[in-house]
């Protein structure tokens, strides 16, 4: 079905019937994958309890992962890979049971790809405060009741701390490489400032090394429109007969206009009406519009309102240069062969922000200028641009 496709992996498109027809109905409470559901492709390790940057600490935790590859004898060849905001584990595989959507990056890992499964044993998790399979606010806590409101504020180093118990259940010391893009970018930067020696090759792609004031501001209006849905009940909604949906969808919806560029925008839809109803003042829409909300409604029936606002006020917290010196002092501790790239049309993270980040790393493999493509696209072009973003891997990979 078309709703089991991610918006974020393919180029923008009209809104037709038998799309509006998909998603008929309301959607349910939550998204979320819920104990008892069937796991797909997931494992799921126990990262015990955790004390949080705020002091706070979280018992029981758990991350679902996926693999592909397999792990050589010297357990030299693993590859971490780190989902954005809306993503997850499932970075390659058909939707089906377990898996609602498609997998995000089929394009760039798998036999013969740029992030070859027939050479590097690649690991995916689901980030901590994540709502499929991951402990978050839609988790069963001690309790036996949902987290909900309960649930307590992550940081990326928080997240971070997460996975390197994963890498130490999993036996793994070092890996091959560490490779992000959008939050999961800020996730690899983290692991590399934090813990160099176990990092050999480091890939940003599409990521700050510090969430600047315009970033916050975007995330705090997308928070607030969930929380100001009266079916949020102030994070409390799991046993409710619905969910904050609307107010998630609006905030997807205002996401969105961040993910992708004007150009995209403006060259797709022009200002195309939604079927033959005159938009001015007769009933009728904008074909944008109708792309915004079909994308918006479907985006609630695989996500959570909690963990999105959980991951949303993680990525507020990024700041590798906090409580580490300057921020060229925090780069300088990467010892990773390292890639950078932008994408000359991202809104949501300029490419500004990836050439400072190239600017301070010691040993960049391109020099100190980020590698930029050119897409139409905007911040969705390391989802889709194959061709543009894989060469620049393989040769990360091959060095």
């Amino acid at each position: 079905m078309d709703w089991q496709t991610s918006e974020d992996t393919v180029p923008s498109a009209f809104i037709t019937e038998a799309n509006r027809r998909a998603l008929l109905g309301t959607p349910p409470t939550s998204g979320a994958w819920r104990e008892g559901d069937p796991s797909g492709d997931r494992r799921f390790q126990a990262v015990g309890s955790l004390t949080l940057e705020s002091g706070q600490s979280l018992p029981h935790a758990r991350l679902a992962y996926e693999t592909w590859g397999e792990l050589n004898e010297q357990r030299d060849n693993a590859v971490l890979i780190m989902h954005a905001l809306t993503g997850d584990s499932h970075v390659v595989g058909r939707p089906g049971v377990g898996h609602a959507t498609a997998g995000w990056w089929g394009g760039i890992v798998g036999p013969g790809l740029a992030v070859d499964t027939d050479r590097w044993f690649v690991i995916a998790p689901n980030m901590l405060g994540g709502c499929q399979g991951s402990t978050g606010p839609s988790s069963v806590s001690p309790d036996g009741a949902e987290w909900g409101s309960r649930f307590p504020y992550l940081t990326i180093r928080d997240q971070v701390a997460a996975q390197v118990v994963l890498a130490d259940a999993l036996g793994i010391e070092r890996f091959a490489a560490v490779i992000g893009g959008s939050m999961g970018g800020m996730h690899a930067l983290e692991w590399a400032v934090e813990h160099p020696d176990r990092v050999e090759r480091l890939a940003v792609l599409a990521a700050p090394a510090v969430s600047s004031a315009d970033q916050i501001a975007l995330n705090s209006v997308q928070i607030e429109a969930i929380r100001m849905d009266p079916l949020f009940r102030d994070g409390d909604y799991y046993d409710e007969p619905e969910g904050p949906f609307r107010g998630l969808a609006l905030a997807r919806r205002m996401a969105l206009l961040n993910y992708r560029s004007p150009s995209e925008l403006n060259e797709r839809f022009e200002r195309s009406w939604q079927g033959i109803l005159d938009p001015l003042g007769h009933g009728g829409r904008f074909a944008v519009e109708s792309y915004l909300d079909f994308h918006g409604n479907k985006f609630t029936r695989r996500f959570d309102a909690g963990s999105y606002i959980t991951l949303v006020e993680a990525m507020n917290s990024h700041d590798v240069a906090r409580g580490r010196g300057s921020l060229a002092d925090a780069l300088g501790r990467v010892t990773a062969r390292s890639l950078v790239l932008g994408i000359d049309s991202d809104r949501l993270f300029p490419l500004e922000q990836q050439q400072v980040i190239a600017a301070h790393l010691p040993h960049s493999v391109h020099g100190d200028e980020a590698i930029v493509i050119s897409s139409p696209f905007g911040h969705d072009a390391f989802l889709i641009e194959d061709d543009l973003v894989g060469p620049p891997l393989a040769r990360l990979l091959a060095s």
